[in-house]
């Protein structure tokens, strides 16, 4: 299976994404089902599908869905999703632009996502240990955590 490459994004595309992140969107561990392991994933949701399909346009990667609309008062809003190495490829690229508790997330799965999950999904223990401690330290980031803008 050939996976899509992400596209380099342009400073300004980069910053803007981040802007987005921090403001509309998630940098989370998530199961995809029940028996899988968390992957990590980068969201966006707005109400305004234009704004999530540029994004999808400058990245060459994810997908768009609707979100279920639970009162006939509510605006029909859509969310941008991108899974695995896909999204650790954007974060590698606006990370540096982040300024909310999202910064530090992107800075630790930067950091050790790669190496605590192999392709193949088989783990060893020592391997399973230091992923369910990477796990924990990610979700300890929370948006009580205080970031200091360059």
């Amino acid at each position: 299976m050939s996976y899509r490459k992400t596209k380099e994004l342009a400073l300004t595309d980069a910053a803007y994404l981040a802007g987005l992140i921090d403001g509309e969107g998630t940098i989370t561990l998530s199961r995809r089902n029940r028996n899988k392991y968390r992957a990590l994933v980068v969201t966006v949701s707005n109400t305004e599908l234009g704004i999530l399909q540029y994004v999808q346009a400058i990245t060459g990667v994810g997908k768009i869905t609707n979100k279920r609309i639970v009162k006939s008062t509510h605006t029909p809003s859509f969310t941008y999703q991108v899974a695995n190495r896909q999204a650790l490829d954007i974060l590698g690229q606006i990370a540096e632009y982040l300024r909310s508790h999202k910064a530090a997330r992107a800075h630790l799965a930067l950091k050790d996502y790669l190496p605590l999950t192999p392709r193949n999904g088989r783990y060893s223990t020592e391997q399973l240990e230091k992923r369910e401690l990477f796990i924990e330290q990610f979700f300890d980031i929370r948006s009580t955590t205080r970031t200091t803008l360059n």
